[in-house]
């Protein structure tokens, strides 16, 4: 099983809840895909797109049920990233996590295991 990780604003997140879909940040439908990160790549993201913003949410999804919607892409530094083309259901989520901020304005990663 492969996790992948999306990083999105509470509210927001609470809004696709309520709805049962989540089409995308703002910068996902100016891309058309929805961006994920690896473990390996999430920090690195937070720290990029979310630096100093809290009440943020960590959600984690497997990736192999997305089938061919999710493509491995080269992005920051060649690095392949997933991105789906396809809508995303928050019910499918392993899990969601806080991701809060330090007291040094990083943010705080919870434990990434399934």
């Amino acid at each position: 099983m492969t996790l992948i990780f999306k990083i999105v604003p509470k509210a927001m997140w609470q809004t696709a809840e309520a709805a049962g879909v989540f089409k995308g940040a703002p910068v996902d439908l100016a891309d058309g895909y929805i961006h994920f990160s690896t473990a390996d790549q999430a920090r690195e993201t937070a720290a990029k797109h979310f630096k100093g913003q809290d009440d943020l949410l960590l959600a984690a999804f497997e990736s192999e049920p997305f089938g061919e919607t999710l493509k491995w892409e080269p992005s920051r530094g060649g690095a392949l990233f997933p991105h789906l083309y396809a809508d995303l259901k928050p019910g499918d989520a392993i899990w969601v996590k806080a991701l809060p901020l330090s007291a040094d304005g990083v943010h705080v990663f919870p434990e990434m295991s399934a």
